[in-house]
């Protein structure tokens, strides 16, 4: 091994004791490593080398800091990976589903989102720079520009079009019309609004039986049709 320069090892024998402060546990490595940098850069004039890389979380330093709720158990996340036919609407509702209290705080929404992504979609998640995702909203928003080709996107019309079949109950109706409005991502429509699309698209004598009435969602709708109204519609014979 070459022996330091006669100066180098004469100035690293006037390097003073350092003086040992008190240093949490988990910090210690990093305190004794800038120590031991400033000793390099000041007495030997040598810059120590700078990690290439270093990953940084896209949102805010702050939210690290944020603890999880008291007995709040990480679900297992339904995984997202763009390798099949899942909406990325689909998935976001899933995944706010499967949140359940933690669901309420936005920060939790943002710093538990990775845990549902897997394969290239976890890939894109940790390619985004850092402090680019403030709020949920953020996320959110930056997922479905990414992922969502647009392909099957279904439009208003598609609700308008939607009839309850005669072999259909109600509710099963009802979710067939759940199930294309997941797949409206540019549609915002209120439950009032959907409650109505639903009963424009009920078989004729259930629309005149309830023309009179209002319904304030779809679960309102399901819940205020009889049982003998869900029952499947048999025309009359002659």
């Amino acid at each position: 091994m070459p022996c330091l320069p006669q100066r180098h090892v004469k100035a690293y024998q006037q390097v003073p004791p350092i003086e040992i402060q008190p240093v949490h546990r988990q910090k210690a490595d990093a305190y004794w490593a800038d120590k031991i940098a400033e000793i390099m850069r000041d007495q030997f004039g040598i810059k120590p080398k700078v990690n290439t890389y270093s990953y940084r979380m896209p949102w805010p330093p702050a939210y690290d800091l944020i603890h999880l709720l008291n007995q709040y158990k990480v679900p297992d996340f339904t995984k997202f990976s763009r390798q099949d036919d899942t909406s990325t609407m689909e998935h976001v509702n899933h995944f706010i589903i499967q949140c359940g209290e933690a669901a309420n705080r936005d920060e939790l929404r943002v710093s538990l989102f990775s845990s549902s992504l897997s394969r290239s979609a976890f890939m894109w998640f940790i390619s985004l720079p850092p402090n680019s995702v403030i709020t949920w909203a953020d996320l959110e928003k930056q997922f479905h520009k990414y992922f969502f080709a647009g392909v099957h996107e279904k439009k208003l019309s598609d609700l308008v079009m939607l009839r309850q079949r005669n072999d259909e109950s109600v509710e099963s109706f009802v979710q067939r019309l759940r199930d294309v409005k997941n797949k409206c991502y540019s549609l915002v429509l209120d439950d009032r609004q959907l409650a109505d699309l639903a009963f424009q698209g009920l078989l004729p004598h259930l629309r005149d039986k309830y023309a009179s009435q209002e319904f304030r969602s779809l679960s309102h709708l399901v819940q205020r049709i009889s049982d003998q109204d869900t029952r499947v519609f048999e025309p009359r014979k002659n």
